[in-house]
């Protein structure tokens, strides 16, 4: 039977976990990590443009991300290294999306975007904010992970990649060459992943 015309649009995504989770206001009751290591383990970087058998999830992207962050800080607080692994947990409903096309879309997809994330947050007891000074350590392994994955995975020579992520230089460097190199793994593996480093830091 067709929805009626006049019914209201559906704005909530159902989970495997059973959870329905509302798009436009999100409870943190509704969020569950398995909900989330299984959704970015299937949303491919990169718009799937890499090379090798299996896409490179967002769940792989995360895991490097707390990796380089223990290497640029290794006396980081555990939360903190947990909101580094949860920095693209909003992706597991909304999807990937590329830079330009977030850029295209404009304020409204970063409101969006927060509030899921605020969410998220809360879910696991950090802050739905956080800190400046994290948020920019965040940003900065997050580029250098995009550095390494264009070059190894992404098709993009060195001087193309420096010129869109700059080339890792100093304690970034040493932090790329600690996770090189790359090699996407099938999602149930990438979803086992995240969620084996979930385990460790929330505690």
């Amino acid at each position: 039977m067709p929805p009626r015309k006049d019914a209201e649009p559906r704005a909530w995504q159902r989970m495997l976990s059973g959870r329905r989770l509302d798009l436009l206001n999100p409870s943190p009751l509704d969020v569950e990590i398995t909900d989330i290591a299984h959704g970015l383990a299937r949303v491919a970087r990169w718009n799937g443009q890499t090379r090798g058998p299996h896409a490179f999830s967002v769940a792989q992207h995360c895991v490097i991300v707390e990796r380089l962050v223990c290497e640029l800080e290794p006396s980081l607080d555990q939360q903190w290294r947990l909101a580094a692994l949860l920095h693209d947990a909003p992706e597991y409903v909304i999807g990937d999306m590329i830079s330009p096309f977030k850029a295209a879309l404009g304020l409204d997809y970063k409101a969006f975007e927060a509030r899921l994330m605020a969410a998220i947050h809360l879910r696991f007891a950090l802050p739905a904010v956080l800190p400046e000074s994290v948020k920019k350590l965040i940003k900065r392994a997050d580029t250098i992970s995009a550095y390494a994955e264009a070059t190894e995975l992404a098709g993009f020579d060195l001087a193309e990649a420096a010129r869109y992520f700059g080339r890792p230089q100093g304690k970034g460097g040493l932090a790329l060459r600690k996770v090189l190199p790359l090699e996407a793994v099938a999602p149930d593996d990438a979803a086992a992943l995240y969620l084996e480093r979930f385990e460790m830091l929330h505690r």
